[in-house]
């Protein structure tokens, strides 16, 4: 199985930054891509940003240029460094390790998602 755990979560002022990590642990054979979700409460769970594993990346239109998303191979965590945060930007985020391939699922791949992080943004 493979865990992901999120951290850096937590209440700001808007305007300010806050970065979030995530580790990925478990039987890993290979992650493809890694990325960030977000479920504000009462809509549904959107895409932020995601990141390929070499280094591509795609980003929602109401993130572009405030948030940047980043992953280290080797250590199997991504981040996202989000500036300028408005109070709209107020959602608990998820991390996801998309189309994953582990020990207990090789030669298929699955996503595997985190437990999720409060991220809340105070105007």
């Amino acid at each position: 199985q493979v865990q992901l755990v999120e951290s850096g979560g937590g209440l700001v002022r808007a305007g300010g930054s806050l970065r979030l990590s995530c580790e990925a642990s478990g039987s890993i054979l290979r992650i493809n891509d890694m990325g960030w979700y977000r479920q504000a409460p009462g809509k549904q769970r959107e895409l932020v940003a995601t990141i390929t594993g070499g280094g591509g990346t795609n980003y929602a239109d109401s993130v572009k240029a405030r948030f940047t998303i980043s992953r280290d191979n080797a250590k199997n965590m991504v981040y996202l460094q989000m500036n300028s945060l408005k109070p709209e930007d107020t959602a608990v985020y998820y991390c996801a390790a998309l189309r994953t391939m582990s020990y207990s699922n090789y030669p298929t791949t699955r996503d595997y998602w985190g437990r999720g992080i409060q991220v809340t943004v105070s105007s």
